[in-house]
Parts: structure tokens; sequence; C-alpha cells
């Protein structure tokens, strides 16, 4: 079963510390387009002034362990971000997805 976590960033700036290891990491969270780790089934970032909320939903928690030490904390450090204010693990209990559809 997925494992879903939440983390929180409290800096200034966060949405452009965001977008810069984005970058680094060759990933585009507008488009959903690069190079995405197999394992991350769901991302989605949302902010508010100075604070960043990321939530993604991994095949487990282990391969999100895996991703943080060889892409993600290196990405992280690289554009000098400091480490989340929270980082909480939930277990997954359901989902929906809507999207729309234009003509």
């Amino acid at each position: 079963m997925p494992d879903v976590l939440v983390l929180e960033f409290n800096t200034p700036e966060a949405v452009e510390l965001y977008r810069k290891v984005s970058g680094i990491l060759n990933v585009d969270p507008s488009t959903g387009s690069g190079d995405w780790p197999p394992p991350l089934l769901h991302h989605v970032a949302g902010a508010s002034g100075d604070k960043l909320v990321v939530v993604e939903v991994w095949e487990s928690k282990a391969a999100q362990e895996e991703f943080m030490q060889k892409d993600l904390g290196p990405a992280m450090e690289k554009a000098n971000v400091a480490p989340p204010t929270r980082a909480e693990w939930f277990a997954h209990a359901g989902e929906m997805h809507r999207h729309s559809q234009s003509g």
C-alpha cells in the first residue's frame, strides 16, 4: 500500500526555491514533465506567503528515502534550501483525481 508524505517549508521565497530544486531535478511541476522518479505516484504543492506545502504519494516510504538520499537531498543542498519545518508520513486512505477536459 502506498505511503503519503507531507513536507512543509516556511522560508522567504519558498516557491522560488521549490522551482529552483525542480529545475535541478529536471522536473516541471506545472506540466508534469521531466524525470520524475517512478515510485512517486502523485505530487502536489501549494503556497501561501512564505509557506510551501508539498504532498506526495509514494509506492513506499523506503522509495522516497532512497530518492531523498540520492537526488532530492543533494538538490536541496545545492539550492541552499533549509530542511522542511514539517515532514510527516501518513497511511494511504484514499484518493480522487478530477481532470477538466476542454472541448
